[in-house]
């Protein structure tokens, strides 16, 4: 499939758009790493599209003292892909990735 002809005006809305996007997810990030906010907190946000677009790993990646060969582990455990999204997780995985990370974000 070809990529559609942009004009430059919609080449600099999607580019700001994306670095909203990358400044965001950096955010949450950051937030979770430090704990201020919980994984149970980021998977409420249903209708955030920044969480929803996130890879499950990279999120996983992002909780203190929670790392590649963790989440592997975990997501392996639970039958969650590696290129699964947040806005893809069943119900049960969600459920699966709360009880075994909990609010404190350990394994």
């Amino acid at each position: 499939m070809a990529l559609p002809k942009l004009t430059p005006e919609e080449k600099r809305k999607a580019l700001a758009k994306a670095q909203e996007m990358r400044s965001r997810r950096a955010r949450l990030r950051q937030d979770l790493k430090r704990g201020a906010i919980s994984l149970r907190d980021v998977l409420a946000r249903e209708d955030d599209e920044v969480v929803q677009k996130m890879r499950v790993a990279y999120l996983l990646q992002s909780l203190p003292q929670v790392g590649k060969v963790t989440t592997n582990r975990v997501m392996k455990d639970i039958g969650i892909h590696a290129n699964r999204r947040v806005q893809g997780l069943g119900a049960r995985q969600r459920e699966a990735l709360l009880e075994r990370f909990g609010d404190t974000g350990r394994a």
